[in-house]
C-alpha cells in the first residue's frame, strides 16, 4: 500500500495544486473544505459563496481563466464544483484544453491517473444516456399533451407574461455570459493590447488567422458585457481615433506580429493577402520587405517594443 501511494504521488503533475471551496449563500463558511484541501497539499484555495444551481460563479470563472498547464484543480466533492454531470464535463474539458488537471478528494475522479480517467469516461457515458432519456421523455410528453388538445411550451411565454419573459431574458443573459467567459483567455489579451487605438474591425482581422471568427459588432458587444460585469476596463470601449490608410496597415501588422512574435515576415505577408489587405501602394501581393517596413515604423512610434526583426522566411 505504501509503495502504491508513493508511486501515485510520483506520477502527480509538478504544477500547483489549487483548491476550490464553495458553500451556498445560506451556509456559514468554507473552513471545513479548506482544511481538507490544505491537508491534500493545495498551494492556494479559491473561495466561492453561491448556489450550486447556478453556473454564474465569478471566482470559478477567474480560476479557470488563470490556471496554467500542469496545475491541478482540487475539490472536496464533485457537488462543490458542478451542478450536473454535463457541467462537470465542460469544466474538465476547459482544464484539459489548457493542459491542467482535475481531482476530487472524495470521488474516484483524478485526471492524472488511468483509473480517474476511466471514471470520467463512465460519467460521460452516463451524461449522454441522461440526455437521450430526457429527450425521449420530452417528446413523449409533447405527444401526450397534443393528444389531449394542449399546446406544448411555457404558457407564460405564449401569453407574454412579464414575469415569464423576465426569467427567459435572465437565462439568456446567463448563457451568453458563460459562453463569453469560456473563451476569454483566447481573445481578451489581444483586445486589451489593441484597444482603443485600433478599430474593432482591425482587431477582428488580427484574431481571424488564429481561428477566432469574430465580427466587429459581436466582439464589441462581448467587451461591453465584460465592462458591465466589471471584468474589463471601460477604456476598451472608447472611440478609436481616425487613422490614415497607411497608419491602419501599420497597426494591423503590429497586431499580427505582437499576437504571434514567432511569425516570419513572409508568413505575416501571407496572412495579409488572405485578409485581402492592399499594400501601401495598393497592390494585392505583399513582400517581406513591405511587412518589415511597417514593423520598423511601429517600433519607432512605440506601438510595439523594439526587438530584432522577424525572419524573412
Amino acid at each position: 500500500m505504501a509503495a502504491d501511494t508513493q508511486n501515485h504521488a510520483s506520477r502527480r503533475p509538478q504544477g500547483r495544486q489549487i483548491g476550490y471551496a464553495r458553500v451556498s449563500a445560506d451556509e456559514q463558511a468554507t473552513e471545513a473544505q479548506e482544511m481538507e484541501l490544505r491537508a491534500a497539499g493545495c498551494d492556494a484555495i479559491v473561495e466561492e459563496h453561491g448556489s450550486g444551481a447556478s453556473r454564474a460563479r465569478p471566482a470559478l470563472s477567474k480560476l479557470l481563466r488563470e490556471i496554467g498547464a500542469g496545475d491541478t484543480l482540487v475539490v472536496v466533492r464533485l457537488d462543490r464544483l458542478a451542478r450536473s454531470v454535463s457541467h462537470l464535463l465542460e469544466v474538465i474539458e476547459d482544464l484539459t484544453v489548457k493542459g491542467a488537471h482535475f481531482r476530487s478528494l472524495r470521488d474516484p475522479i483524478d485526471t492524472t491517473t488511468p483509473q480517474g480517467m476511466f471514471s470520467l469516461q463512465v460519467l460521460g457515458a452516463v451524461a449522454q444516456l441522461e440526455r437521450a432519456l430526457i429527450s425521449e421523455r420530452t417528446k413523449a410528453g409533447i405527444r401526450a399533451a397534443k393528444s389531449k388538445g394542449k399546446r406544448p411550451g411555457n404558457p407564460g411565454i405564449r401569453e407574454r407574461r412579464p414575469e415569464a419573459l423576465a426569467k427567459v431574458t435572465a437565462a439568456q443573459k446567463a448563457a451568453y455570459g458563460a459562453r463569453i467567459q469560456a473563451t476569454l483567455n483566447q481573445w481578451l489579451p489581444t483586445v486589451r493590447r489593441m484597444r482603443p487605438d485600433h478599430t474593432w474591425h482591425d482587431i477582428a482581422k488580427v484574431l481571424k488567422p488564429r481561428g477566432l471568427d469574430w465580427t466587429p459588432e459581436r466582439l464589441r458587444r462581448a467587451v461591453k458585457w465584460l465592462v458591465a460585469e466589471h471584468l474589463a476596463d471601460p477604456a476598451l470601449l472608447r472611440k478609436s481615433p481616425p487613422r490614415l490608410p497607411e497608419d491602419r496597415l501599420m497597426t494591423l501588422v503590429a497586431g499580427l506580429h505582437t499576437a504571434n512574435p514567432e511569425l516570419t515576415l513572409r508568413e505575416i505577408a501571407g496572412q495579409l493577402e488572405r485578409l485581402h489587405e492592399r499594400t501601401p501602394r495598393g497592390g494585392s501581393k505583399w513582400s517581406p520587405s513591405s511587412v518589415k517596413n511597417l514593423i520598423d515604423r511601429a517600433q519607432r512610434t512605440g506601438l510595439i517594443d523594439a526587438e530584432p526583426a522577424a525572419a524573412a522566411e
